[in-house]
C-alpha cells in the first residue's frame, strides 16, 4: 500500500491553474464518436484512468481511435452498426460511467460481450441499468440475478420503454437514452430530478433529436449521428478541489481556467455563494454546446449551511470538498438527500466522516448526508482515499490547513480524475 506525507500548515495559494477536461464529457465525446458516422476530433480529453478504460472497450469493440499529444484524440466511427463482437473482456477498470453507458450502447447490438471492473466496479449496483435494459428486450446475466460484474450481455432488436426512474443518476438516464437510440419507437424516461445533461447535449451536437419536458425525456430510435469536433471544458468537479482550498487556505487567490460551466453541475458553485465564498465567475463566449468559464476564488470567511433537495444530484461529487469546507465555516453545515453517495467508489457519506475524524473535525454521518459543526481546528494523522479518487484529493486539500504532519494512504487513486493534481497543487503552495 503505497502511501505520501502531503504538505501541511500551508500559509497561502496563489496563482493560476488550467484544470484538465471534464470527465464525464470525455468519456462521451469517445462513445458517440465511436456510435456516429465519420472522424470525430476531441480536444482537451482527459487522459485519466477512467477515461482511457473507455478508449480501450471501445478499441475491443472495433473502433480505431488515435491519441495525438496534448489531450487531443480521433474516433472513426461507422454508426451503432459499425461495432463489432469483441473477442475478449471489456474491462472498465473503476468507471462506473464506462459500465453504465456502455450497456446501453450493446443493449443494441446483435452479438455477446461480457463486462467486468475492478473491486470497486465489482460492488456497485448495476440492477438500476439492467432491469430497464431487460424490459427493452435484453438478455442480460450477471451476479446476483443482474445486480453485480461480471455483466454478460446479449444484446439487438429493442423495443421502447416508458420508464421512471427510481432515482436521480445522469449514469442510469444516460444508459437508457443510448439504448433508446436504437430502439424500434420512442423511449420515454422520467427522472425525479435533473441530473447532468451531457448525455443530451452530445446528441444534439452530433445531429441528432431529444426532447425533455419539465423531467420527462423522450428520444427517437434509429437516428443517424454525424461526427463532430468536440471541445472538453475543465471539468467543475476537479477544479472544486482548488475552489475549496481558495476559499479555507489563508491569503489565497487562485484563477481557474476553461471550467465546465454547465448549469446542471454548478451546484459547487451555488454552495459556494451560500456559504459567503469570495468568488468572481468570468464567462468565456458560450460555445453552442457546454458553456465554460474563468473563476477566481479568495480567501474568504465562510458560514454554514443548508445543502439538500434538487441541488444534490448537481454536486454529488463535490460533496467530500464541501464537507470539508463546512469543518472552516462558521456554525453547522447540514447536507441530506444523498443517499446516492452510499453507492459511488466508496460508501462516501461513511468515509468522509471516518477520514476527516482522524484530523480532529468535528462530523457525524446521518442516514441521508452528515453534519459537520465548524470551525474545527485539523491536527495530523494517517488517513486513506479507500481507493476513491474525490476522497484523496479531499484529503490532500485537508493537510493544507492541518498543524501536524498528515500521510494519505493509497494516493494512486487520484489519477482516476486528475493524473496531475499534485503538480498543480505544489504550483500553487506559497
Amino acid at each position: 500500500m503505497a502511501s505520501i506525507k502531503l504538505k501541511t500548515n500551508v500559509n497561502r495559494l496563489n496563482g493560476e491553474v488550467v484544470i484538465p477536461g471534464d470527465k464525464s464529457i470525455s468519456h462521451r465525446s469517445v462513445m458517440f464518436g465511436a456510435i456516429a458516422h465519420g472522424e470525430t476530433t476531441v480536444t482537451n480529453f482527459l487522459p485519466g484512468e477512467d477515461c482511457l478504460s473507455t478508449i480501450s472497450c471501445f478499441r475491443k469493440l472495433g473502433i480505431r481511435i488515435e491519441e495525438e499529444e496534448n489531450g487531443k484524440i480521433r474516433i472513426y466511427g461507422a454508426g451503432f452498426e459499425g461495432l463489432s463482437e469483441p473477442k475478449e473482456v471489456l474491462d472498465v477498470g473503476n468507471s462506473g460511467t464506462t459500465i453504465r453507458l456502455l450497456m446501453g450502447i450493446l443493449a443494441g447490438r446483435p452479438f455477446f460481450s461480457t463486462l467486468v471492473g475492478d473491486e470497486s466496479i465489482g460492488k456497485r449496483p448495476m440492477t438500476r441499468v439492467t432491469i430497464p435494459l431487460k424490459q427493452m428486450g435484453v438478455k442480460i446475466d450477471a451476479r446476483e440475478n443482474g445486480a453485480y460484474t461480471p455483466i454478460a450481455i446479449r444484446g439487438g432488436n429493442l423495443s421502447p420503454i416508458n420508464y421512471e426512474l427510481p432515482v436521480a443518476s445522469a449514469q442510469v438516464k444516460s444508459a437508457l437514452i443510448l439504448a433508446g437510440l436504437q430502439a424500434d419507437g420512442i423511449t420515454t424516461i422520467l427522472e425525479p430530478a435533473s441530473t447532468r445533461d451531457h448525455t443530451e447535449r452530445m446528441i444534439r451536437q452530433f445531429g441528432g433529436e431529444i426532447a425533455k419536458n419539465n423531467q420527462t425525456i423522450t428520444v427517437q430510435g434509429g437516428q443517424r449521428l454525424t461526427a463532430q469536433d468536440v471541445h472538453v471544458p475543465g471539468d467543475i468537479s476537479s477544479a472544486a478541489f482548488f475552489l475549496a482550498a481558495g476559499a479555507i487556505v489563508p491569503n489565497s487567490e487562485i484563477v481557474l481556467k476553461n471550467v465546465g460551466l454547465n448549469p446542471t453541475r454548478t451546484g459547487m458553485i451555488e454552495v459556494l455563494k451560500n456559504m459567503g465564498a469570495e468568488l468572481e465567475i468570468i464567462s468565456n463566449k458560450e460555445n453552442s454546446f457546454e458553456p465554460s468559464g474563468d473563476l477566481i476564488i479568495k480567501a474568504s470567511n465562510l458560514k454554514g449551511t443548508v445543502i439538500a433537495g434538487d441541488i444534490i444530484p448537481t454536486l454529488i461529487d463535490e460533496i467530500p470538498i464541501i464537507a470539508l469546507m463546512a469543518t472552516q465555516a462558521e456554525g453547522t453545515t447540514i447536507i441530506k438527500d444523498a443517499e446516492e453517495l452510499k453507492v459511488k467508489e466508496t460508501n462516501r457519506i461513511d468515509t468522509v466522516v471516518e477520514e476527516l475524524r482522524k484530523l480532529g473535525a468535528s462530523i457525524e454521518a446521518t442516514a441521508d448526508g452528515m453534519i459537520i459543526n465548524g470551525k474545527s481546528k485539523l491536527t495530523g494523522g494517517t488517513v486513506s482515499s479507500h481507493g476513491d479518487h474525490r476522497i484523496g484529493m479531499m484529503l490532500a486539500i485537508a493537510a493544507l490547513i492541518s498543524d501536524g504532519e498528515v500521510i494519505l494512504e493509497n494516493p494512486e487513486s487520484i489519477s482516476v480524475s486528475y493524473p496531475n493534481f499534485f503538480t498543480h497543487l505544489n504550483q500553487l503552495i506559497q
